[in-house]
C-alpha cells in the first residue's frame, strides 16, 4: 500500500500514520513494540499511563547502560512520555478512521512500527567540532476490526443526519417558485433649471456740448 510498509490490507482494517515527528525514533519503536498485537482499548489506557509518567516501558533493544526498573521485574526500561503521547495520537486517529468506515469500536493492533524519517545536519553548541544532527521520525499503525465483514461487501461510512438535512433543504429550495421581480422604479429625471438672463447694459448718454451764447446777449451783460 502506498505510504505504508505493508503491501496489502484487508477491507476490515483501519490505518493512520504521522510523518516528521520531533521525537526519538528509538523510544517510538520500543513503545510501538509494547502495544503491537494488543487490543486498542488496553493500548489507549497503557499509553495514557506512560504519558503521565505512571508506567514504565520495557526496552528490549537500545538499552545499553540503562537502569533496571522494579515495575518491570528488574528489567531495563524507561518512561518515554513524549513518545507515548505521539503514538497515542496516531492510535486515536486510526480508531476514528475505522469509525468513519463503519468498522465498529473494537480493534486489534495488527501493525505498529516507528522508524527514522529525515536527518538534518546541525553543529553542536558551544563551539564544539562534534555534530548534533536533528532527526525526525514517523509512525504507522494498522488496526483490524473484531466485527467480521462478509467477503464481497464494501464497507461504506454511515450517512450523517446533517447531510440528510442539507439535501432536504436543497430539494425544498428547488420546489419553491422563483420570486417575481418587482418593477423597477423610474428614475426621476433631473429638471434643468432655466439659467438667469443676463441684464443688458444700456449705453450711457454722453453730455451734449453747450451751445455758444449769442454775442448779442454777452454784450448786453457787459453793459
Amino acid at each position: 500500500m502506498k505510504g505504508y510498509s505493508v503491501v496489502s490490507v484487508d477491507e476490515n482494517c483501519a490505518m493512520a500514520k504521522a510523518e516528521n515527528i520531533n521525537a526519538s525514533f528509538k523510544d517510538l519503536a520500543e513503545v510501538c513494540g509494547r502495544i503491537r498485537g494488543k487490543k486498542a482499548d488496553w493500548a489507549i489506557e497503557f499509553l495514557g499511563r506512560v504519558a503521565d509518567g505512571k508506567a514504565a516501558v520495557l526496552y528490549k533493544s537500545h538499552n545499553k547502560r540503562m537502569g533496571h526498573r522494579r515495575e518491570l521485574g528488574g528489567k531495563k526500561g524507561r518512561y518515554p512520555q513524549k513518545a507515548a503521547k505521539a503514538v497515542l495520537k496516531v492510535l486515536n486517529s486510526a480508531i476514528a478512521n475505522g469509525g468513519v468506515k463503519g468498522l465498529g469500536d473494537e480493534y486489534d493492533i495488527l501493525h505498529a512500527i516507528a522508524n527514522k524519517r529525515y536527518s538534518y545536519g546541525r553543529a553542536a553548541p558551544k563551539g564544539r567540532w562534534a555534530r548534533s544532527d536533528y532527526e525526525t521520525s514517523r509512525i504507522e499503525i494498522i488496526l483490524k476490526s473484531l466485527s467480521e465483514v462478509p467477503k464481497g461487501v464494501e464497507v461504506t461510512p454511515p450517512k450523517k443526519e446533517e447531510e440528510k438535512k442539507e439535501t432536504g433543504k436543497v430539494e425544498a429550495k428547488k420546489e419553491e417558485k422563483p420570486k417575481e421581480e418587482a418593477p423597477k422604479k423610474e428614475e426621476k429625471k433631473e429638471e434643468k433649471k432655466p439659467e438667469p438672463k443676463k441684464e443688458e447694459k444700456k449705453p450711457e448718454k454722453k453730455p451734449e456740448p453747450r451751445k455758444e451764447e449769442k454775442k448779442s446777449d454777452v454784450e448786453e451783460v457787459k453793459k
